[in-house]
């Protein structure tokens, strides 16, 4: 490659070190960032975010016989393979439209069949055979009775449908003014890592498109030519004394 053919082209060095001691210098704005994005943070999970409440019950299934046709046969839980797959098959049979429709009118509740669909949650109890239903709501009294209502709902729903299957209260639903959500600790330790990652990546941007000669190092490494003198600035603070100037764009 010819010399006019290098002259041509164009390198551009990032200096780590100017990068570091810039963002060092400005550290106070990533704090300062990093306490107002933990601020925010904490006014929506305190003002902006609806507090939710859980109740739940458990409920003991059991599947003492099983008629299939004519014939009957003897089943018990603990002979099934998989609790889990008992949880599940009860757990699509509470949260279908009908049993959940039924709910809505013992529970006397204003809610459509896709709102209470989403309150609810099915799991198993250490892979047992109870069944654990946790339902969510901005009111914990409303959260409770709805539990109830389901403890109450579920079991016949659940023999009208698989004959010979019981279910059995284990626990019922108490208040619990406990709120389960937003948490304003995650809230706040978030918004404050998201408000510091801003200012340092702004900071760092900021340093990389800085073209301001600071010293003559940056001449020594950037550059071929010799530094025949340094002019002070008499009304810097700055203990070495160099004046800034801007690189020509020429």
């Amino acid at each position: 490659m010819s010399r006019a053919e290098k002259g041509k082209k164009e390198y551009f060095t990032i200096d780590l070190m100017h990068i570091l001691s810039s963002v060092w210098k400005r550290i106070w704005i990533v704090i300062v960032c990093g306490v107002l994005g933990a601020v925010i943070g904490f006014s929506i999970a305190a003002f902006a975010i609806p507090p939710s409440y859980s109740s739940a019950i458990m409920l003991y299934v059991n599947n003492s016989s099983l008629s299939i046709g004519g014939a009957s046969f003897s089943i018990s839980s603990s002979e099934i393979t998989a609790a889990q797959s008992l949880v599940k098959t009860y757990g699509s049979l509470l949260k279908n439209r009908t049993t959940l429709e039924t709910v809505i009118e013992k529970c006397g509740v204003d809610y459509t069949y896709e709102e209470l669909y989403s309150m609810i949650e099915t799991s198993a109890v250490n892979d047992t055979e109870i069944l654990q239903v946790r339902v969510t709501s901005n009111d914990p009294y409303e959260a409770a009775d709805i539990a109830n209502c389901i403890a109450e709902v579920l079991p016949k729903r659940i023999s009208e449908i698989i004959e010979g299957s019981s279910m059995a209260v284990v626990d019922s639903a108490v208040v619990n003014l406990n709120k389960v959500s937003p948490s304003i600790t995650k809230h706040v330790v978030l918004f404050g890592v998201i408000g510091g990652l801003l200012s340092l990546a702004v900071l760092v941007v900021m340093a990389v498109m800085d073209d301001t000669i600071h010293d003559e190092e940056y001449i020594l490494n950037n550059y071929d030519y010799p530094i025949l003198a340094k002019v002070p600035d008499l009304h810097m603070s700055d203990s070495k004394g160099y004046a800034y100037y801007k690189k020509s764009s020429r």
